[in-house]
């Protein structure tokens, strides 16, 4: 959703209403993923998207329905025998859609969980969109950490389901998932009738480029689009600089192992995080992978390199001390076999081989496999939010 937060607030600050839909279950080869969202403004305008093109006609207009009546629905489209080409999603996917009306009325928090989103706090919202009684659908919490200043916000109608619902939003907040649950009509955990769609917003994940190169520009912007906080890290002031590197959120001049260790001991790395090592000179890329390999919360750690510099990088690690399993970690020589020679095609491999990781690709030709198009997992390995 935070693809159209920016059009959202803008609506919401200038006192209006907009019509959301937002993805909230998928079955097989859903184009989009929970949380996926589209804003009908005011004048008719949309942003987002909840299917890539499938049913985003039906869904504009549900939206105005609903901004015109009041009344939230959730709405699932999909394909059967008869109307695959009519209004549904012709990949075969099925999407369940929850579309509301947003402005200050209906969620008047809104412009402080976009404060949350924007300054890297994680936040959740959790909201009604199946209940026995109507007037429930729509009603939602605003979920934060217990240590923050307002740890929740909102009501769904009860105490016990307003607890029942904090505690699994905060679960879903610290795996960085989300999707729906379900409860009894009052908040009972064996018990069905209430369906809660949690949003997960996790601070973004990281991805840590290590050595101020060309390449090192190319996968930044990579690391952006699949939108992760970048930080460029070099010891060379002259070429770690602002300038050379426009979309990376922080460069960093320091050596690259003590910055990445002063990161991992202020805990600012976790599972979701990306670690990719240009440098291929031992002095730098050796000790930083010592200490990156030995920390078992990264989710993915590629370096640049030649096969020999690759043979010669796992000699000097393992005399370093480094195990086999610990080694094994390493995704070296980065990317995959996309024969790419320019920053960018190199980049592209890069970044392919992040997302085959996360999800489970195989890397191979479309064309060439049979099964699912989208690979179906409880949650990726690494999560970009």
């Amino acid at each position: 959703m935070r693809d159209v937060f920016a059009d959202l607030l803008a609506v919401w600050r200038d006192g209006g209403t907009a019509g959301v839909a937002t993805v909230v279950r998928t079955f097989r080869s859903a184009p989009r993923p929970p949380g996926a969202s589209m804003v009908v403004a005011p004048d008719g305008t949309v942003s987002g998207s909840v299917s890539g093109g499938c049913v985003e006609g039906a869904v504009y207009e549900l939206a105005g329905e609903v901004v015109a009546d009041g009344t939230p629905r959730l709405q699932r489209y999909g394909v059967s025998d008869d109307d695959a080409f009519a209004v549904g999603l012709t990949c075969g996917g099925i999407l369940d859609v929850f579309v509301e009306a947003v402005s200050q009325h209906t969620f008047p928090d809104f412009d402080e969980v976009v404060e949350d989103i924007e300054a890297h706090r994680p936040v959740a919202t959790a909201t009604v969109v199946t209940h026995p009684d109507p007037s429930w659908v729509g009603r939602r919490l605003v979920v934060r950490p217990d240590s923050a200043d307002t740890p929740v916000t909102g009501t769904l109608g009860s105490a016990r389901a307003d607890a029942a619902v904090t505690d699994d939003a905060r679960g879903l907040l610290d795996a960085g998932r989300s999707e729906v649950l379900t409860f009894g009509p009052d908040g009972e955990r064996r018990g069905v009738g209430m369906e809660v769609f949690v949003a997960g917003h996790a601070p973004r994940p990281r991805m840590l480029v290590f050595g101020a190169i060309d390449f090192a520009a190319a996968v930044a912007r990579q690391g952006s689009l699949l939108g992760y906080r970048v930080t460029v890290c070099d010891a060379r002031a002259v070429f770690a600089t602002p300038a050379r590197f426009p979309t990376a959120d922080d460069v960093v001049v320091e050596w690259p192992n003590r910055y990445l260790a002063a990161q991992a001991e202020a805990g600012a790395v976790d599972g979701r995080t990306v670690i990719c090592v240009l440098t291929h000179d031992p002095k730098f890329d050796v000790p930083l992978l010592e200490v990156a390999l030995r920390l078992p919360e990264i989710g993915y750690i590629g370096a640049m390199g030649s096969r020999r510099t690759h043979t010669d990088r796992l000699d000097r690690l393992r005399a370093a001390g480094l195990t086999d399993a610990e080694l094994a970690r390493l995704a070296s020589p980065i990317g995959l076999d996309l024969g790419a020679r320019t920053p960018e095609e190199t980049a592209v491999s890069i970044a392919a081989e992040i997302v085959a990781r996360r999800w489970g690709g195989t890397g191979r030709p479309l064309g060439a496999t049979g099964g699912p198009i989208h690979h179906e997992h409880d949650e990726p390995s690494v999560l970009p939010s």
